[in-house]
Parts: C-alpha cells; sequence; structure tokens
C-alpha cells in the first residue's frame, strides 16, 4: 500500500524542467535574416539619403571631393540655382495636373468597369475581364506611333489630354483586376439585402460598393501616380512646347551645354520633385497595403 502511494505521488509530481535549448539552426537563420532585411534598409535607404545631403552640398565640395562621401559644407543655393535654370514650378504643376487628371480617369472608368463586370454580371462578363487583363501585357511602345498620328490629326498633340488619355489607358488593366477583385470580397448577401430594400444599381454602388471601397481607390492611386509622375515616354512624344513639360522631361533642362551639368543644382531639383509624392506615400502607405491585401484575398 505504501508502495502504491509512493508511485502515485511521484505521477502527480510535475516533471522537471527541460533543459534550455542550445543555439542552432534557428539562431543561425534568424541572424541570417535579421542581416538580409539590415541590407535591404541600407540599400534602400542610401539612395534617399545621399540624394538629400547632395541637394545641399556645396558645388566647390561636390566637385573636389569624393561625391560618394560625407559632405564638408552645406548650402541652400543649390535650391535656388535649380529653379533659376529651369522652370521647376511649372514642370510640379504640369506632373500635378497629368496624374490627378490621369487618376480620376483611372479610378471612374476602372470602379465602373469592374462593378459592372463583378457585381452587375452580364453574359461574357468573365471573357471581358479577361481581355482587359491581357491588357498588361501590352506594350506602351507599341501605341505611339498611332496615337502621334491620330493626336496630330484631331489637334490633341502638344496637349494635357494627350499625356493623361494613354497613360490612363493603359493603367486600366491592372486597376480593373484590383477592383473586381476586392468588390468579390464583399459578400452577395449585402448587395441582395439592399435589392430587396429597393435600392436599385446607382445607389448600391453609391452607399455600399464606394464607401467600401476607399482603402481600395488609394492603392489604385498611389500605384498608378507613381508610375505617372515618373513617365517619360508619353510627354517626351507628344508635347512640344516648354509650357507643359513634365518634371521627368524639365529635368533635361539642367544638362548644359556640351553635355555640362550644375550635379547640386539636379539633385535639389530631383529632390523637390521626389518629396511631395514621397510623402503622401508615407502617410497613405497602410491603407495601400490594406487595399491590396483586400483585393488579394479573392482575385
Amino acid at each position: 500500500m505504501t508502495t502504491q502511494l509512493m508511485e502515485s505521488r511521484r505521477a502527480e509530481s510535475p516533471s522537471s524542467p527541460s533543459a534550455p535549448a542550445r543555439p542552432g539552426r534557428l539562431d543561425l537563420h534568424r541572424l541570417a535574416s535579421r542581416v538580409l532585411v539590415a541590407l535591404l534598409v541600407v540599400i534602400q535607404v542610401y539612395p534617399l539619403v545621399w540624394l538629400f545631403t547632395t541637394s545641399l552640398r556645396d558645388a566647390h565640395d561636390f566637385a573636389a571631393n569624393n561625391a560618394f562621401g560625407m559632405p564638408h559644407s552645406f548650402t541652400l543655393d543649390n535650391f535656388r540655382r535649380a529653379f533659376e535654370q529651369g522652370d521647376l514650378g511649372r514642370y510640379v504643376l504640369n506632373s500635378i495636373i497629368v496624374t490627378a487628371g490621369a487618376d480620376l480617369l483611372i479610378v471612374v472608368c476602372g470602379m465602373m468597369g469592374a462593378y459592372a463586370i463583378e457585381v452587375l454580371g452580364f453574359r461574357g462578363s468573365k471573357v471581358v475581364r479577361a481581355a482587359f487583363l491581357l491588357g498588361i501585357i501590352v506594350p506602351v511602345q507599341v501605341a505611339l506611333v498611332p496615337l502621334f498620328i491620330d493626336y496630330s490629326k484631331v489637334g490633341l498633340l502638344d496637349t494635357y489630354q494627350s499625356m493623361i488619355i494613354p497613360l490612363a489607358g493603359f493603367s486600366l488593366p491592372m486597376s480593373i483586376y484590383l477592383f473586381s477583385s476586392f468588390f468579390s470580397y464583399i459578400s452577395r448577401e449585402t448587395y441582395e439585402a439592399a435589392s430587396l430594400d429597393g435600392a436599385g444599381p446607382y445607389r448600391i454602388f453609391s452607399k455600399i460598393t464606394l464607401p467600401l471601397s476607399v482603402n481600395t481607390i488609394v492603392t489604385v492611386v498611389m500605384v498608378n501616380s507613381i508610375f505617372i509622375w515618373n513617365d517619360f515616354i508619353f510627354a517626351n512624344t507628344f508635347v512640344l512646347s516648354e509650357n507643359l513639360k513634365t518634371i521627368p522631361l524639365g529635368l533635361q533642362n539642367y544638362i548644359g551645354a556640351m553635355g555640362k551639368t550644375d550635379w547640386t543644382a539636379t539633385f535639389a531639383a530631383v529632390c523637390v520633385t521626389v518629396t511631395p509624392l514621397l510623402l503622401v506615400f508615407l502617410v497613405l502607405n497602410k491603407a495601400m497595403i490594406y487595399g491590396l491585401e483586400s483585393g488579394a484575398n479573392k482575385g
């Protein structure tokens, strides 16, 4: 009886704690991943840091010392020369007009097209969606000559519309894909309940679909704005006058005779043009990531 009691107490007693795990492959993988992440951060952040520091660097210091080294003196005169050598304010304004106009067309046409394909539905809607998605693989270069000929005939050459229309058109396939993927994430019961309450397709769109799509709209605008803001090929092809030049095209004016370039003023101009888009991206990055995740759930 005593022996059985001792065995039962021994069985009920908590087991001795196991020895701490020794550093092994898990720690090595963790260390390697941290080193890789740190390396990627340096690769991504260093060009921006170098750009901002060089825009504040003295021209003589930049020319006499290592261009990639630490600056010895700082000055704001580079920004003054940047605005004097080129019409930087006009370039920024033109880029804002083109980017805003193209984004407006992309959001309106993309949302309506995705709403018709995914929510309303019709015979052959999947074929139409597949046709739009095929537009992703079409290179923009194939449309330059036909568009140039058409614009010259209808009088759209050297206008804002000559840049806005193709930029919006080539961005529509990806935008329709993102919107339709997000619309499929919204439950059908929501649309059916609104229909039973007497809401038509336009009211459902304005009261249900549109408010729920704010993050997706931010995602579409930000993804396309990055490419539209930095577009060079359409502006270089369709813009002929100086007062319609956008930022990528206007930066060519900072190259002087025989290729002589005021590098510090050029970096100051690039800094001015990059900062607005970078700040907007940093403010809206959470909404952009959420929109991408929402669109990818059922895409």
